[in-house]
């Protein structure tokens, strides 16, 4: 598809058009260190719908195997991904998902990367206007590729993260989730939904409640369709495939779109249907918050061994405290003290 070689321009009081597109590119290789040639293709991905590898040859005015290069350098860097209709085919990334971390990382000149930015995101807010609707959706391939994309949107949150947590491999693992830590740092909230068996992994009550202080809200629910990973209202990025042995590294980026609008109603159905299992203060009558705990773990499912590793007590000290409260709410059966529990509060 054809696209207009030079980009849109607004001249500055006493300055001409060109002069402000170069001080632009100029900001652009300040800001995000962009050489000419990677900034001049970024630009033409930016103004187009989507672009053919020899579409972009014919406009560049570079050699073939130097496009592929350079399309190569800005696919690493997060700056395009496949389309989902045509993967031949390239589509910019969101300049504030794509680019902001590197322009945090760059506080010297956040200024001139704000003004870069600004600029690059009109462009591509141009192109994808004129998107047609089956390029709502992008698809990244490979795993590193999505690993990056799951960083980039919580980089780019400025608001809140919502998280679906299947029991099966996570897109990344939490001790390497550094983008995590400096989102919730910058006052975002997350609100994440984990399956069950997640539960059961070692520390993982602990870490929860430790995220809580930091404004993370953890819910749970006996299973959940996906992994999922919504950045405000904004962009979603969920697998390519979920379940079974025909699993692939690849994911779908979602645009703004019914179907984002879509993913979101989604996420706060489960999230209304989903049971909190952080203590927010001590039970009535007994010795401390591991009560309450213990009561949610036990009426989740889990199984004395599995709730009293979480907690960190041994099976008999479980099957104690249970009795304790058995003989607090005066009933002689777990199934009657869930019942008087969720009656009296206690959960």
């Amino acid at each position: 598809m054809p696209w207009p070689r030079s980009a849109t321009t607004v001249a500055e009081p006493g300055g001409s058009a060109e002069a402000v597109e170069g001080n632009g590119r100029r900001r652009v290789l300040e800001a995000i260190g962009l050489d000419d040639e990677h900034t001049a293709v970024y630009r033409l991905i930016l103004q187009a719908p989507s672009a053919s590898i020899d579409e972009l040859i014919a406009s560049a005015a570079l050699p073939a195997g130097r496009v592929h290069e350079v399309l190569a350098e800005l696919e690493r860097l997060g700056l395009l991904a496949r389309q989902a209709s045509a993967p031949d085919r390239v589509v910019a990334s969101p300049p504030a998902v794509a680019l902001r971390p590197m322009l945090l990382e760059r506080e010297r000149g956040l200024t001139q990367a704000h003004e870069a930015l600004v600029q690059l995101s009109e462009l591509y807010r141009t192109g994808a206007a004129r998107r047609e609707a089956p390029d709502v959706v992008d698809v990244v391939l490979g795993a590193d590729a999505v690993r990056q994309r799951f960083a980039q949107l919580q980089a780019s949150a400025t608001q809140q993260v919502r998280v679906f947590v299947l029991s099966e491999v996570a897109f990344l693992d939490a001790d390497e989730n550094l983008a995590e830590d400096d989102a919730l740092a910058r006052g975002v909230r997350y609100r994440v939904i984990v399956e069950k068996p997640v539960l059961e992994r070692p520390g993982f009550i602990d870490a929860a409640r430790e995220a809580a202080t930091f404004g993370e809200e953890v819910r749970v629910l006996p299973t959940l369709p996906t992994r999922l990973i919504i950045a405000d209202d904004a962009m979603a990025l969920l697998p390519m495939r979920s379940h079974g042995e025909e699993r692939s590294s690849g994911a779908l980026l979602v645009h703004p779109s019914g179907l984002l609008d879509l993913v979101v109603s989604i996420f706060e159905v489960f999230w209304a249907n989903s049971t909190e299992f952080i203590s927010t203060g001590d039970l009535p009558g007994s010795h401390d918050s591991v009560d309450r705990d213990l009561l949610k773990l036990l009426l989740l499912g889990l199984t004395d061994a599995a709730a009293g590793a979480q907690l960190g007590i041994s099976v008999r000290t479980v099957q104690r405290r249970v009795a304790e409260l058995m003989e607090t709410a005066g009933v002689t059966t777990r199934i009657q003290l869930g019942a008087e529990a969720v009656r009296r509060a206690w959960v």
